[in-house]
């Protein structure tokens, strides 16, 4: 894919949005400000988060979500999965199909709620006074379209009756505006494919990764807020194949050996010798796969694919396979919200690409955004004494403590519940709404169990490129926590996921990933290797050394691709392709496939 009119108008739209955000900020909280007198509870819960997260941070907020929001129904409008344009003109037209229709007086009564078309036709009609009637106009519309499509991807269009709205960017409609800008950057042959989300995303915060390493220099450690900008990196598509085709369809291949599948695997690398002692899978609903650093799920993506094809070989109903891997298979885990949206959002147009229908089903991505929760110990104590101590374990007990710094230590959290599964279907049957305070703690209770039940051991396999930060980008409180709970591993984020994954994996499971090449050398890390030589496999490793992101220039990453098994086969032999020799993403990319096809006709 072509990337980078993408990184132009990604940075341009997070810069604009931004400026426009603010600016509509300072209107609305003016003293004698429209919005005070129209909608008073909504300015209410923005001074409130004002005063929670900061200005900057509602600002940057606000405009992350209207990037995410104008980018999908882009997206929607190209595959033609909104009826009429919503973001788009009709072929020859150059204002947005939605408008154009209303101003013929066409307003589909599905997507927009009466009071609504009201107000959309008096303000085209010159009944309702306003300075900008048909950008008023139009702004109204997309609110409603955001809103129609809540029932079916509620993750990414939260119902817009809040500051979302009041701090929507005033300009979508002139020749400079953000929409002429995304539909410019976002044609149709960029949207053929949902990867483009994910190039999105990257591009969206790279220049607040530049300031976050920039300050880096200057000695500030790496908050909690920024750690998702500073160690998101997309993951070119023939990396991602390498790992899950020697992961999930390695899998596949050994309980299905004579599956036609493998002509679809371009990168699998069989094993070579049979093999007797692997990972027992009886169909499809078993290949559990969780990415616990998903971003915007560009591996998940392509395990979609694949899974879909194990579907289909095992004679399942086209119609039923997207919503069996979305419900069984496919798991993401990820710090940061707006990418975990994103995330949910490509696999919910995966789906709906192979199945027309699949929107009104109401199936929603199992994609877990971690947050931090905290509770008092008389609020736990009131709590226990009105669900029944019994369940109390110290295990529970503990783990309800765990999330205070998830934004900090995100997925490395290692939960002390065993029995998670088991204590959240007993307490969802809880009825504690008649006493707010306790509904209240309940409702974090349920939270912190399926940010826990996320993160147990419970997948076939587990596939990364996870997040890299040195020792000295970590806050104190992060390098302290590492060094207690990850000894082995506690130099980067990358080599504590590295023992995280393992721990995630059923025995027998498959853990792939991408990572800094450093752990195979450097002293630091003589434990974790170790670890892996005398606990785990190593299945088959790409050393690809630097110059395999052709995003990121020159030596600055290192890195190596790899496989592992969650069972010691000391005898096992590896398959290991050397490709530091290559100067760019193609040269490795050649270079493998060349590998791989030798290997197998050898």
């Amino acid at each position: 894919m072509e990337t980078a009119k993408l990184r132009k108008f990604a940075q341009f739209a997070r810069r604009s949005l931004i400026e426009q955000v603010g600016a509509k900020l300072k209107l609305v909280l003016a003293e004698e400000s429209p919005a005070r007198r129209e909608s008073p509870s909504a300015i209410k819960k923005l001074e409130e988060a004002i005063a929670e997260q900061g200005k900057e941070q509602v600002v940057e907020r606000v405009a992350y979500i209207w990037f995410n929001r104008l980018v999908a129904l882009r997206f929607m409008d190209v595959n033609r999965y909104n009826r009429i344009g919503v973001v788009s003109p009709a072929e020859g037209q150059f204002q947005p199909e939605i408008l154009a229709d209303a101003k013929m007086g066409h307003i589909d009564e599905e997507m927009v709620v009466e009071n609504t078309r009201k107000r959309v036709f008096a303000l085209l009609d010159g009944k309702m006074p306003s300075q900008d009637p048909q950008g008023e106009a139009y702004r109204l519309l997309v609110v409603a379209a955001c809103n129609y499509w809540y029932s079916a991807m509620p993750f990414l269009f939260e119902r817009i009756d809040d500051y979302t709205e009041l701090l929507m960017p005033d300009d979508l409609l002139s020749g400079n505006s953000i929409l002429a800008y995304t539909r410019d950057a976002m044609t149709p042959d960029a949207c053929e494919d949902v990867e483009v989300i994910g190039w999105l995303y990257q591009f969206y915060i790279s220049e607040k990764k530049d300031q976050v390493f920039e300050a880096l220099k200057k000695n500030q450690k790496i908050k909690p807020s920024n750690i998702p900008a500073a160690t998101q990196l997309f993951t070119p598509h023939w990396i991602v194949r390498y790992l899950v085709d020697n992961s999930l369809g390695r899998l596949w291949m050994l309980n299905r050996p004579n599956s036609d599948l493998v002509d679809q695997l371009e990168y699998y690398i069989p094993p070579e010798e049979t093999e007797a002692d692997f990972l027992k899978i009886e169909g499809p609903e078993e290949l559990k796969v969780c990415d616990p650093a998903c971003g915007s799920g560009h591996m998940l993506t392509y395990a979609f694919d694949l899974l879909y094809a194990i579907y289909e070989e095992e004679g399942y109903e086209p119609s039923e396979i997207p919503e069996k891997i979305l419900t069984h298979n496919l798991y993401g885990i990820e710090l940061d919200e707006r990418a975990g949206e994103l995330a949910a959002f490509a696999l919910t147009m995966k789906a709906r690409a192979r199945q027309r229908r699949f929107f009104n089903k109401g199936i929603k991505p199992n994609i877990c955004v971690l947050e931090k929760v905290s509770f008092t110990p008389d609020e736990l104590e009131e709590y226990m004494s009105a669900v029944g101590r019994d369940l109390f374990t110290q295990g529970l007990r503990e783990t309800l403590q765990q999330f205070e710094e998830a934004d900090n230590f995100g997925s490395l959290i290692l939960p002390k519940l065993t029995n998670v599964t088991d204590v959240l279907a007993e307490l969802e049957t809880k009825d504690l709404g008649s006493n707010l305070f306790l509904a209240d703690t309940h409702s974090k209770v349920l939270k912190v169990l399926r940010m826990t039940e996320a993160l147990s051991p419970r997948y076939a396999v587990v596939v990364a490129n996870p997040p890299y930060m040195g020792g000295k980008g970590m806050n104190g409180r992060l390098g302290a926590w590492a060094k207690e709970n990850y000894p082995k591993s506690k130099s980067d984020l990358f080599a504590m996921f590295i023992e995280r994954n393992l721990d995630m994996a059923v025995t027998g499971g498959a853990v792939a990933m991408i990572t800094m090449q450093s752990w195979m050398f450097l002293s630091s890390f003589e434990a974790l290797r170790g670890r892996i030589l005398n606990q785990h496999t190593i299945l088959s490793m790409a050393h690809l050394g630097a110059r395999a992101f052709d995003s990121i220039g020159g030596e600055v990453v290192s890195t190596t691709a790899f496989v592992l098994e969650n069972a010691h086969k000391p005898h096992y032999r590896g398959a290991y392709l050397r490709l530091v020799d290559g100067n760019s993403e193609a040269e490795k990319m050649a270079m493998m496939t060349q590998a791989i096809e030798q290997g197998r006709s050898a």
